[in-house]
């Protein structure tokens, strides 16, 4: 499965009193095509419960459910894939247990993490933070666009980036390089969460192509 356009992480918090799995679908309305679904505080059997029902109604749009960071959540459910971080199981052992087919992606928040993941096959990697976010504050540093811009430069991967993107910001970082942009916030806050990924979906359709010139 190629990664790119509008990628929704979840986040309940933000979707205040709305249903969260109302919220994604209308994103999906919307022309999200990949979902994210990340839970820090639900219980496992909550986790694969709700996994399982947002999976059914999301393949019936032709969207993808990936998991953050549990891998037997992402078996249980049988979502096409999962999200790690460099503290989460290594990708070799999460790969050999979804198998080939799984999208993995693969955070990462510095060059040298980057450049190390170049040897491995993941799906994606996902460049952590573009600009300060609220929704991450363990970030120790922010790529920027100009970091942005060096990372595609670097990696042979798909670039998804994420960090304080909206309608202000996406069509820049589309231009330096990122196949994909991650929101959060930007959907899941929004009054009007299908508007709001409509509009993030439409600079994503009208993006300059990106040249990639030698370094």
């Amino acid at each position: 499965m190629k990664v790119e356009g509008i990628y929704l992480v979840t986040d309940r918090a933000a979707c205040s009193r709305k249903n969260l799995e109302d919220v994604v679908l209308e994103a999906v309305e919307g022309g999200v095509s990949i979902v994210q679904l990340r839970e820090k505080t639900l219980d496992t059997r909550t986790f694969v419960e709700t996994a399982i029902r947002l999976r059914k109604r999301l393949h019936t749009k032709g969207a993808a459910l990936i998991i953050n960071d549990r891998i037997d959540v992402a078996l249980a459910a049988k979502a096409d894939g999962v999200h790690i971080g460099q503290t989460d199981m290594p990708y070799a052992m999460a790969r050999k247990l979804l198998g080939k087919e799984a999208v993995i992606g693969l955070s990462v928040e510095s060059e040298e993490q980057l450049i190390a993941a170049e040897a491995l096959d993941v799906d994606y990697l996902g460049v952590s933070a573009i600009f300060p976010t609220p929704t991450k504050t363990d970030i120790k540093r922010q790529w920027g666009i100009d970091g942005l811009r060096r990372a595609r430069q670097l990696s042979r991967h798909c670039l998804v980036a994420i960090g304080g993107i909206h309608t202000e910001n996406a069509a820049s970082v589309f231009q330096a390089g990122a196949d994909a942009i991650a929101v959060v916030s930007a959907v899941c806050s929004a009054r009007e969460p299908r508007q709001a990924a409509a509009e993030l979906y439409r600079i994503y359709r009208e993006k300059e192509p990106y040249k990639r010139f030698s370094t």
